[in-house]
């Protein structure tokens, strides 16, 4: 019985050793993962024979620039995934970093660990010019504005599957009652074109993205974006739970490009002229 008391404290520390190691890991491959998400534009966006683009995968570059420093002849592998898979892949050690409009929350904080902010929004809605006026009334400042001809609403909201503003939105909804129906898409773009076709009412997601989601419309004349954001959602790069070394280290990347000459250029690359504001968000919330 005392040899296997004296034997659990050992398994532990290997366990733990090997869940933590992902420098070594690293080492080893001689490659760092970068996990991606594909249709998340402007922070993650990917399209068959390229190497992803955006903000979220520019910043995990700079860990990446940061490892090599360590790990000289580094190679850079991208792996896309889904939102639904994506921490169970850092989880397993199947990525390094994942990379996209990922909200930190203390539910996935269970599954992986996360670096500082890399960004600040929170949900509203993308809105037809002739959604419904109660949906106007509650995502927009201004007064709501009157469709030419009035046509059937479908009482319908649309929403990205698995993300926190969907599991906000089903528990508001639980405990009032309401007519109003949510529906799962599995992509923005499926979601913008429910909402083009009229199949929705109005499609909710992180602010930062709907703005970006409505550039690609048919007619982004015919759309709006809400100014009225009803979540905080803080964004980070997601990596393995119990390795403080590695967390250590992509902060040090972030921190040294936030205080660096480059960061508002590339925010206004994507942001254009939200990145002054941006910039001073994301200043506030660096690690020094």
């Amino acid at each position: 019985m005392r040899r296997f008391l004296l034997a659990i404290p050992a398994l532990c520390l290997s366990a733990f050793a090997t869940v933590a190691a992902t420098l070594d890991t690293i080492a080893e491959r001689g490659t760092v993962r970068i996990g991606y998400i594909a249709d998340q534009a402007p922070f993650s966006s990917g399209k068959p024979g390229a190497e992803p683009a955006g903000y979220a995968i520019d910043l995990c570059r700079k860990i990446a620039d940061e490892i090599e420093h360590q790990l000289p002849q580094l190679r850079r592998e991208y792996v896309e995934t889904t939102l639904a898979d994506g921490f169970d892949a850092v989880k397993n050690a199947e990525i390094d970093l994942l990379c996209g409009s990922i909200t930190v929350n203390l539910e996935r904080r269970e599954i992986v660990d996360f670096s500082q902010p890399i960004f600040l929004t929170g949900a509203s809605a993308l809105l037809r010019k002739d959604s419904p006026s109660y949906l106007q009334t509650l995502f927009l400042d201004g007064p709501a504005v009157q469709a030419v001809s009035e046509r059937v609403a479908t009482n319908i909201i649309g929403m990205r599957a698995n993300t926190t503003t969907a599991a906000t939105l089903r528990e508001a909804l639980a405990i009032q009652e309401s007519e109003t129906k949510l529906t799962d898409f599995s992509t923005h773009e499926d979601g913008l074109k429910a909402l083009e076709d009229r199949k929705i009412d109005a499609y909710i997601a992180d602010q930062a993205l709907l703005i970006s989601l409505a550039k690609r419309a048919r007619d982004p004349s015919s759309l709006t974006v809400g100014d009225r954001m009803f979540t905080h959602e803080p964004y980070a790069i997601a990596l393995r739970r119990n390795d403080a070394d590695f967390r250590l280290l992509a902060d040090r990347a972030l921190t040294d490009f936030y205080m660096s000459d480059d960061l508002l250029p590339l925010l206004e690359s994507y942001f254009g002229a939200e990145a002054p504001t941006l910039h001073t968000q994301i200043i506030m919330q660096h690690v020094p």
